[in-house]
Formats: structure tokens, sequence, C-alpha cells
């Protein structure tokens, strides 16, 4: 069994780190920079970094907090937002990122995922899905979930397993899945939308949103599926470590990169 990773997330806004509860409500929790380089030195496998306010203000990523951040953290580094071309992509590949997030705009255009993942390669495209779940219809037996996309401000006609698989037919090769109703609220990840999700794609989760400790990373892997598991306040406000969460993963039997070999 592959190693699962441990993903810290960097919500960003005016070149700011923020983090809310179901994407509102935002906080300033400290500069990208400093805490890519925090988390790499804790042993993060991964950082994920997010203009959560491009797609919304209608702009391109922030490609000078970008360069920054990707100077001071020597793990894979995926950013999204703001990112609508193959030559935006191109822009962010070069400003440090390994790997592009799409969002908004793979709703807007999915041909766009294929045309990026022709001139980039798959495993460089992540689409990211936020999710929302949907009051149960009268005799219905079957949850169902609908994508929003602008940062939580607009709902699509979109069903999020649906567009998962599409999003990978199309040319993703990773699925980032955030729970919007878990956002924030440390009340656990959403298992069965990971589990719904994972268990139709043949290309890694990523499972996103409501992690409140390390018990909740366990259960979005043994129970949600998840390849990989990704918080951000629990981590900005030092309630528990990447440590933490690896050393709870590894005694639970699943297998993790060691802090030493992930910060190195």
């Amino acid at each position: 069994m592959l190693a699962r990773r441990v993903i810290a997330c960097l919500d960003v806004a005016n070149g700011r780190v923020v983090k809310g509860t179901k994407f509102l409500n935002l906080t300033d929790e400290g500069d990208p920079a400093e805490l890519a380089e925090r988390y790499a030195h804790e042993g993060a496998d991964e950082i994920v970094f997010l203009d959560i306010t491009a797609a919304h203000e209608r702009r391109g990523t922030m490609l000078e907090v970008v360069r920054r951040t990707a100077s001071r953290a020597f793990v894979p580094l995926t950013v999204g937002g703001g990112v609508r071309s193959v030559d935006e992509m191109r822009d962010v590949l070069r400003a440090g990122a390994d790997k592009v997030s799409f969002n908004t705009a793979a709703v807007a255009t999915p041909p766009l995922l294929t045309a990026c993942a022709e001139r980039f390669g798959s495993q460089a495209v992540v689409c990211a899905i936020d999710a929302r779940r949907l009051p149960l219809a009268e005799g219905a037996d079957v949850q169902r979930w609908e994508v929003v996309t602008h940062g939580g401000r607009r709902t699509t006609d979109l069903d999020a397993i649906e567009w998962a698989m599409r999003a990978v037919a199309l040319g993703a090769g990773e699925l980032l899945v955030t729970s919007m109703d878990r956002d924030g609220t440390r009340s656990g990840f959403d298992t069965d939308l990971l589990a719904a999700i994972a268990t139709r794609v043949r290309v890694p989760v990523i499972a996103s949103g409501g992690a409140a400790g390390p018990a909740d990373f366990v259960s979005a892997v043994r129970d949600g599926k998840a390849d990989a598991v990704l918080a951000a306040s629990i981590f900005h406000r030092r309630m528990y470590s990447v440590g933490d969460v690896k050393a709870a993963m590894s005694a639970a039997g699943l297998p993790v990169r060691r802090i030493e070999e992930s910060a190195a």
C-alpha cells in the first residue's frame, strides 16, 4: 500500500493565509511563505496553496506570493485559484508549483482540464471539488451532494459524484474533495462523500474539510477511502502537528512517510 500523504492547506486572500467556517468569517492566520516553511519542516508531505478570492474577483493567481512560498517550502506544492488557461497554468508552474488545482474554471470550461493534461500531464492537474450535502428527497435513500464554485458563493446543478467521474475522464490526475458543510467546523471529514467518490474513480482523492484531530485523518482513509488527508486550522492554530497526525495514522496501521524522510 502506498504511503498516505498528510497535506497542509494554505487558503490565501490578499496575500495572507486565512481560515473561516464553511468558507465564511475569515480570520488571519499568517504569512503563506512562513507557514509553508514551517509545515515542510514539520514533515508535511505536500502543501496546497489556494488563492480563494481569485475566481470571485476575476483575476489571476498572485504569482509573486506563489514564488515566495515555493522558495521556502521544499515539498511538492499545489496551487489553485485564478487559473483559466493553459498559459496561466504554465505561469503558475514556472512560479514554483508542482501541480495546479482547478475548481471554478473547470466547471465553467471542462475542456480546460483536457488541454492542461495534454500539455503538462495528468499528474500536474488537480480538480478541486467543493461539495455541499443536499437534503434527502422524500422517499430517497441515496445521499447526493451539489458542486459549489467561486469560493462557495455560487451553486451549480452539478452532482458532485458525477462531476468527479467526469473530471477524471477529462484528464484530472487527482481530486481535492472539500465538504463545504464540514469546512472549519472540526466535526470530522464527510467520509460518506469521500467514499462515494473514491470508490468510483481511479485517481487519488484528497480529503478536505472538517478535521478535528488525528482520529479524523484515520477515518478519512479507512472509511472515506482517501489517498491523502488535508487540514488547515488545526495546524495553523497548533492544536495538532503534522507529526501527531502521522503518529496516529501509523499506530492505526496506515503507511505514512516518516518525518525525517518527508522533511529531508
